[in-house]
């Protein structure tokens, strides 16, 4: 048996020296060294970008996509879609404990895996259905949680659907809460999605009575559902591909003036110059969009002279599920929008 790097190396089959994450192969036999864990999948929620370029792909047909999601699977021991590179997370149940790990969680623990799937060890042996409203499949299958892996366990107060829809998008939330100050102008682009949501009501109580938020959505009725709940300050109906037009309509929309902040939640590729030239040099760019090209977005900012700050979207900051969960729990407005739509 290789050695059981805490990172999950000893998983990685094909190419040799990368992470679980960069390999193009890893080990998925369901067998668990000393410091993992094995978890009985209940739930996969599938990355937005990936979801939608699977489904687009097949047209919507749901028996496709399961088709689609179990292949990458079998070919790759993980589910990373190959065209976007990225993941999702799962929930499910601890099945098993490697002797020398030391954690919090007993077998029969129901947890949410905080690592994205595309580093994930992952077995689909059936996928019972597929949401495609909310990129979610219900499987039987197992998955390994590595020893640097992070997780939460389910709360006790809601339900696992509604659990698993704020934890897909953890990040975007707690991020937003370190980078929002009060007073700030806010630009969230894809503001009506799941991420989005939260995005807008954590920025609208961090900027506070003096600042503004103003949200990026593709129809009127998603951007009238934001303003009358209380997510957002104004909004603008607009294809997020059209910086030029952005970049107009939101300075319009914020009293003429370059922002301080923008948060990029979209789900399609080619949005990064619009974060970027609606921010005033010396602010913040924050691309959460699994969709975006760092490349484009580098040299899109040089070749217009943009002296931002732009940040990766890491799915990981200290205590971001909590933060999360504590949002749907403080505000009830929002927590009545998640159970419509995606529970």
């Amino acid at each position: 048996m290789k050695t059981a790097s805490k990172y999950g190396i000893h998983r990685v089959i094909e190419p040799q020296g990368v992470l679980p994450q960069a390999a193009a192969k890893i080990d998925n036999k369901m067998e668990i060294y000393p410091n993992e864990i094995l978890i009985d999948v209940l739930s996969l929620n599938i990355d937005s970008a990936s979801f939608t370029q699977i489904k687009n792909d097949v047209n919507s047909d749901a028996d496709k996509i399961a088709a689609r999601v179990m292949e990458i699977v079998a070919e790759k021991g993980k589910m990373q879609n190959p065209v976007t590179g990225s993941g999702g997370m799962l929930i499910g149940s601890v099945a098993k404990i490697g002797d020398d790990l030391e954690t919090d969680l007993k077998v029969g623990d129901k947890i949410a895996t905080l690592v994205s799937l595309s580093l994930t060890p992952l077995q689909i042996d059936k996928v019972n259905k597929v949401h495609l409203n909310t990129d979610r499949l219900e499987i039987d299958g197992q998955a390994i949680l590595f020893e640097t892996g992070i997780y939460a366990k389910l709360p006790e107060d809601m339900t696992e659907a509604l659990a698993l829809a704020a934890l897909d998008v953890a990040g975007a939330p707690a991020q937003t809460a370190k980078l929002a100050r009060p007073g700030d102008s806010v630009l969230i682009l894809g503001g009506s999605g799941k991420s989005g949501l939260m995005c807008c009501y954590e920025a609208k109580k961090r900027v506070g009575p003096t600042g503004r938020v103003v949200a990026t959505v593709t129809s009127q009725e998603k951007g009238e559902g934001l303003l009358n709940s209380g997510l957002c300050h104004e909004f603008i109906v607009i294809n997020a591909t059209q910086p030029i037009e952005v970049l107009e309509k939101s300075l319009a929309a914020n009293g003429g003036n370059e922002y301080d902040l923008s948060i990029n939640v979209v789900n399609i590729p080619n949005t990064e110059m619009s974060t970027i030239l609606p921010v005033r040099n010396g602010g913040t760019a924050y691309f959460f969009s699994m969709a975006t090209s760092f490349t484009r977005a580098a040299l899109g900012a040089e070749g217009v002279g943009k002296d931002v700050l732009m940040i990766v979207g890491n799915g990981y900051t200290a205590d971001h599920a909590e933060i999360t969960l504590e949002l749907l729990r403080e505000s009830p407005v929002l927590r009545e929008i998640f159970e419509e739509r995606y529970v």
